[in-house]
């Protein structure tokens, strides 16, 4: 259920993560729900200014640009994903809440070309760690932000110190998660890894503060079951199983949610970075 995948071939619809939604406009999968205490930490993180003008990468449903157009009071913000049913959404949200300084671009960040050094800040909630090219990626970014201009992102710590990236596919199927190598959910996890795309595109004064919030899927087991199914690479997962095997690991997947149901809604453990650094 997580990871903003958008922008600059972030969330490919091949590679679904945690938090990625559905493709279908009508069935998207609460993120913004689901992450709402990491949203808390990040927005803080970003500390937007009233004049600034903000670039969100891999905006999704636009959550983390409403709530930088609201600080941003006479700047402006622009929220970039390659989902067209969430820019759809975002861009109705954004026009029901009243917020006439927000744009919404269906690019790919990753070649997109954005004005020059015309940016303050860069934003980016779990949407980052799905470029080809990282270092050219961000290079590209960098283009695109002023001198001195911030980059704040959130990205996921390592597989094995998120539990909604094991105990879910764990009850659906046997089969071994998928590498970590290259471009996914996990892609930054590594500080060294991070640091090391960061400046090689540019950055300085890079930095990484630790997250540990557990993360949402639904009010009950029901509804958690729900959302889960929601999701491609677990509903892929249940399509390549016979009736009787799809059967016995959505049974799983039932008594796996209700393990996790903590009377107040069903959650996972998780922890993240927050990685913030500069342009020169």
């Amino acid at each position: 259920m997580m990871s903003n995948q958008q922008g600059a071939q972030m969330r490919p619809d091949s590679e679904p993560t945690a938090g990625e939604h559905a493709t279908g406009q009508t069935d998207l999968f609460d993120y913004d729900a689901e992450l709402r205490l990491h949203n808390e930490l990040f927005r803080a993180a970003a500390r937007v200014g009233s004049r600034d003008r903000v670039l969100d990468i891999g905006c999704g449903m636009g959550q983390s640009t409403r709530e930088a157009a609201r600080a941003a009071v006479t700047g402006s913000v622009v929220g970039v994903d390659l989902s067209a049913p969430m820019l759809e959404r975002a861009r109705r949200l954004s026009d029901d809440q009243g917020l006439p300084n927000i744009t919404y671009q269906r690019a790919d960040a990753q070649v997109h070309r954005f004005p020059s050094a015309h940016f303050d800040l860069c934003i980016s909630r779990f949407g980052s760690m799905f470029f080809a090219d990282p270092v050219a990626a961000f290079t590209n970014i960098g283009r695109a932000l002023r001198p001195a201009a911030r980059l704040v992102l959130l990205v996921w710590q390592d597989r094995d110190r998120n539990e909604w990236a094991s105990a879910i596919r764990r009850s659906l199927t046997a089969a071994p998660a998928p590498p970590t190598g290259g471009p996914g959910p996990f892609s930054l996890a590594d500080p060294t890894i991070a640091q090391g795309i960061l400046a090689a595109a540019g950055f300085t004064q890079v930095s990484f503060t630790e997250v540990h919030e557990p993360v949402f899927y639904g009010p009950d087991p029901a509804a958690a079951f729900d959302n889960v199914l929601r999701l491609r690479e677990y509903g892929d997962l249940l399509a390549n199983l016979d009736a009787a095997t799809a059967e016995q690991a959505r049974t799983r997947l039932r008594a796996t949610l209700a393990a996790h149901n903590t009377g107040s809604g069903v959650y996972f453990d998780s922890r993240a970075w927050i990685i913030t650094a500069r342009r020169p």
